[in-house]
């Protein structure tokens, strides 16, 4: 198996990219392509004493950054680490490809490049996040700002797909975002989206579900649009981190409150660790003709290890033929 890496994706890139692929390459036995500016690759590796000399490299020039528009992965950043990405899993040179750089650029460099599988109507970010028992999927998170009911539909169906074949949930629950429980809750969009999501037998839909009981286990698939997925999931992680602060803040107030931390030490790395959404390291790009994986942004070589790993699987699994069979024959729009 090898795994594309863009080696110059992300706020931490190229140091901690490069570390993650040291770590997933003696721990899974992957090989690895890396994508970027060869020069200041081995420069970077050679300065943080990190053996690179089994990754192979494809040398370009270029890096798309977080500012650029996204459409230039096809135009003025075409020899960027990412766009070459996109085009060497495109032409069979890996059996995936995984980025912490642009996100939109991702998602159009994948559409554009990788393709869409046949009956996909849009791809979707489907990041994993830990919940009071497991984890949950959410689809869409940001690549579609605005959605049709026959789109989210198809996100609920390949959530499904994903979560059973990849995370080994069996059955998992689908579960629609919305303001409400009640089946007549929600504008035109979220109405119609539940009627097409309850007519599906292929999937296990649970009906509505509030934003406040997806942390208690509502589901392990959520359906949503984009643009409310994205106002989710940054709410989501930001008031985690900051219960997080606040509770080690209690734990160091005073001598009192740092005898008792020492007591429940082991306790409070579990229950970091276990909220912990590095853990799971990204997002796939749910509706590809090939696995595409996109990285937190933010990302550190353990979130890079996470984001392989998974890659690993998701690649190991053979779920795209799954779920080209499960939308259809038909071609996308």
């Amino acid at each position: 198996m090898k795994i594309i890496v863009d080696a110059f994706g992300g706020d931490n890139a190229p140091d901690e990219i490069l570390k993650g692929c040291r770590m997933a390459k003696d721990a899974l036995g992957m090989d690895i392509l890396l994508t970027g500016a060869e020069s200041a690759i081995r420069s970077a590796a050679a300065r943080l004493s990190l053996d690179i000399a089994d990754m192979e490299i494809l040398d370009c020039p270029d890096v798309l950054t977080m500012e650029d528009d996204p459409m230039s992965v096809r135009r003025e950043k075409k020899n960027s680490s990412l766009a070459v990405c996109c085009m060497a899993l495109r032409d069979g040179k890996g059996d995936a490809f995984v980025s912490a750089g642009n996100s939109g650029a991702v998602v159009v460099g994948a559409t554009l490049f990788v393709k869409r599988l046949k009956g996909v109507l849009r791809v979707c970010f489907a990041p994993v996040l830990p919940k009071s028992t497991g984890f949950f999927l959410l689809a869409d998170s940001g690549a579609n700002n605005e959605c049709t009911p026959q789109m989210l539909a198809q996100f609920g169906l390949m959530g499904s797909v994903y979560v059973e074949k990849v995370m080994g949930v069996k059955s998992p629950r689908v579960g629609l975002l919305n303001v409400g429980a009640e089946e007549h809750k929600g504008g035109p969009l979220q109405q119609a989206a539940f009627r097409l999501l309850s007519e599906d037998q292929r999937i296990r839909f649970v009906g509505n579900v509030e934003a406040r009981d997806v942390p208690d286990d509502a589901a392990e698939v959520i359906v949503t649009d984009g643009f409310t997925g994205n106002v989710f999931i940054k709410t989501y992680e930001g008031v985690a981190l900051v219960l997080m602060d606040k509770i080690k803040g209690i734990f160091k107030k005073n001598l009192k409150n740092q005898l008792a931390a020492a007591m429940v030490l082991g306790d409070m790395k579990q229950f970091k660790k276990d909220f912990d959404y590095n853990s799971y390291g990204g997002a796939p790009i749910l509706g590809c003709s090939k696995p595409v994986f996109k990285v937190h942004g933010s990302a550190k070589a353990g979130t890079m290890f996470s984001a392989l790993s998974l890659t690993a699987k998701y690649v190991s699994a053979g779920i795209i033929d799954e779920i080209a069979e499960a939308v259809g024959k038909g071609e996308g729009e």
